[in-house]
């Protein structure tokens, strides 16, 4: 009779796992990568909006007059290139969700990303 429960109990487990893989891969298929249609990279100088650019096509931009150069590529955007004297603006690195931003105060220069796949974020 005990083996009988376990059967069932080691079924129902299985069944349950079953249930639960396949649905994180409905999950993953639904909100997982290549759903940002409509991604752009704001360019702003002193505020105003200069430029706009899609994540979606791959190219190299030279920004407020050539002192900054953006690069995007495969859905990310980065500064590659600046004539300011610290460059912070070039470590910040690759931004691809929406909201990230790169800025450079001395050329006084934002990149903002709208309307790209937001990053999920977890507040404890």
């Amino acid at each position: 009779m005990r083996k009988a429960f376990a059967n069932k109990k080691l079924r129902a487990d299985l069944l349950l796992i079953g249930l639960l893989v396949l649905a994180a891969g409905l999950l993953y298929l639904f909100f997982g990568p290549g759903g940002d249609s409509g991604a752009w990279a704001v360019v702003r100088v002193d505020g105003e909006e200069e430029a706009r650019y899609s994540l979606r096509e791959n190219g190299i931009y030279p920004l407020n007059g050539g002192t900054n150069t953006l690069v995007i590529e495969d859905g990310a955007a980065w500064l590659c290139d600046a004539d300011c004297p610290d460059k912070l603006c070039v470590r910040q690195g690759k931004i691809k969700y929406s909201g990230q931003c790169i800025t450079c105060l001395p050329n006084r220069l934002t990149v903002t990303l709208e309307g790209a796949e937001t990053g999920i974020e977890l507040v404890s």
